[in-house]
């Protein structure tokens, strides 16, 4: 019976660590690892997949560790506008076309593809096709 539950927790891993890899941030790993883990093998698996995805998501990010207080403070120090927004400011969150104002991220931060904006007085980057954001910049 042990043994079942290792080799279930071992195909978890192998299942959870390639779908973790596309979540960004360490809390979007959690769930996101969690979620494939506990589908592949049950709670075990929620436990080993939410582990290995908290970790690839935290080295995943789009900014650096070191760039994430620099650019924090970038965006303080521009005193832009914050949107207000009713729902959690949380990764995979959709904002709306209208009403918010996406900015370019400077090239010196080395982010492409992506746009930024201040929402609930929080930095995030979005995707400028979709308007989800893909990181909270805490």
């Amino acid at each position: 019976m042990f043994g079942k539950i290792v080799g279930a927790a071992v195909l978890s891993a192998a299942i959870a660590i390639p779908l973790s890899a596309s979540a960004q941030g360490v809390p979007g790993g959690v769930e996101r690892g969690a979620r494939e883990g506990e589908r592949a093998a049950g709670p075990v698996g929620a436990i080993i997949g939410g582990t290995i995805g908290g970790v690839v998501g935290g080295v995943s990010s789009i900014l650096g560790v070191d760039e994430r207080p620099r650019f924090r403070r970038y965006v303080v120090e521009e005193h832009l506008p914050s949107y207000r927004y009713q729902g959690d400011v949380r990764v995979g969150a959709v904002l709306p076309e209208a009403g918010v104002t996406y900015y370019e991220v400077p090239a010196e931060y080395h982010v492409r593809d992506y746009r930024y904006t201040v929402v609930n007085d929080r930095p995030v980057l979005v995707d400028p096709r979709t308007h989800r954001i893909v990181e909270v910049v805490d």
